[in-house]
């Protein structure tokens, strides 16, 4: 029995460090994020061209809507392309697309990927007639202005901005929640880590590269899934910085019911181990022997508990820590604190709602998602997972 015991007390300091070490992590950046981000440097003159690349898999319902809305941007028209990557759509949709004054590039693949969809469309544009590429997803919409601010902020000296990508729609309290996780994301892992001299987290839309490098890195990028992580670690992995715009907005349609939560989570929580896997150790090894501290920080997120899943195994642990009387009970407390504490920072102001209030009252449920996907998400590595998008706001 003592040894039982033994054991137990082992295996609740050992989960204590590694769920410890995660809270203070997310509190150190959401603390940093409370302050404002300013791009240091002159501002570009120059006026860019701009690829703008929208792979779309099967996105008839909203393609067409999000095809027109990119041509409405205030910026000269004869320097930016919208180029459609047409994959599995509808022939109706694709006559409908060539009508509008874009590009239709059509693609076919056994297994489609957006990697795939954007290397397949390089091939038929001309390297040399572009400055910048920026990529969407197929249900982004732009502001006004976005192309503007992206061009001004654009030097000679950056390969690579992240814009602020916010949510579309919050019309059920699954699209409330993952709005919330998309912001909560937007200043932990872009905002707060820029403000501390890390390179931002990319997020696989809104993102924007100088066109040529941008091709150089997807060669050889053929990831099923998590495409945005591995062309994040080839970035940093250079010593390339990743800026963050927080004041260009991409509005992005969030999931709204729990199936498209679980697919959505599942597809994310498979990349992101993937990556442990494959780069921590290299990239630890990178940092003893080259400092490259950004490409240690970065594969250390890869193994850090989903914000979800961290407050609900917290708020656990606590009830069944003070049930049972952990010896180390007095401290799980103090844990929960700081964890809830890194939400209250991370969470913007706007969203202090009845609303949010009432999303709230399913967060039992997406913590049960996330912890199914968890054992799950073995399938979303050969299996390529698609969010279907509805347009409905």
């Amino acid at each position: 029995m003592e040894i039982l015991y033994t054991i137990l007390n082992i295996i609740q300091i050992v989960v204590f460090i590694y769920l410890g070490l995660t809270t203070l992590y997310f509190l150190i950046f959401s603390t940093a994020s409370l302050f404002r981000h300013k791009i240091s440097g002159p501002l570009n003159e120059k006026e860019h061209s701009f690829a703008i690349l929208i792979p779309a898999y099967s996105e008839d319902q909203v393609i067409l809507e999000v095809a027109s809305d990119a041509l409405e941007q205030e910026y000269p028209a004869e320097k930016f392309d919208v180029i459609v990557i047409s994959d599995s759509l509808l022939d109706s949709t694709v006559e409908k697309l060539k009508n509008l004054d874009i590009k239709v590039i059509e693609v076919n693949f056994e297994i489609s990927t957006k990697s795939k969809a954007l290397n397949e469309g390089f091939k038929y544009l001309d390297e040399d007639q572009y400055d910048l590429a920026l990529v969407l997803d197929a249900d982004n919409m732009m502001e006004r202005t976005f192309l503007k601010k992206v061009n001004k902020y654009f030097t000679e000296n950056r390969n690579v901005i992240q814009a602020h990508r916010i949510a579309k729609n919050e019309n059920t309290p699954f699209a409330v929640l993952d709005a919330i996780s998309e912001e909560i994301n937007n200043n932990v892992f872009r905002k707060g880590h820029r403000n501390l001299g890390f390179p931002s987290a990319l997020i696989g839309s809104a993102m924007i590269f100088r066109f040529k490098y941008f091709k150089h890195l997807m060669a050889d990028v053929n990831t099923i899934g998590g495409f945005d992580k591995q062309l994040e670690l080839k970035i940093i992995k250079n010593r390339d910085k990743i800026e963050y715009l927080e004041d260009a907005y991409v509005l992005d349609e969030k999931v709204q019911n729990s199936i498209a939560f679980s697919n959505q989570r599942k597809r994310w929580l498979s990349a992101q181990l993937y990556y442990f896997k494959k780069d921590f150790l290299i990239s630890f090894w990178d940092f003893i022997s080259k400092g490259n501290l950004d490409y240690f920080n970065k594969a250390f997120q890869f193994i850090q508990v989903p914000r979800v899943l961290l407050l609900g195994l917290l708020i656990i642990i606590n009830i069944v820590s003070i049930l049972f009387g952990f010896f180390l009970y007095k401290w799980w407390l103090p844990l929960l604190v700081l964890c809830i504490m890194g939400f209250i920072f991370s969470v913007p102001k706007r969203y202090y709602t009845t609303k949010t209030l009432y999303a709230l009252l399913l967060f039992p449920k997406g913590f049960l998602l996330m912890l199914i996907s968890l054992f799950n998400h073995k399938k979303a590595k050969s299996n390529f997972i698609h969010t279907k998008h509805t347009g409905g706001i």
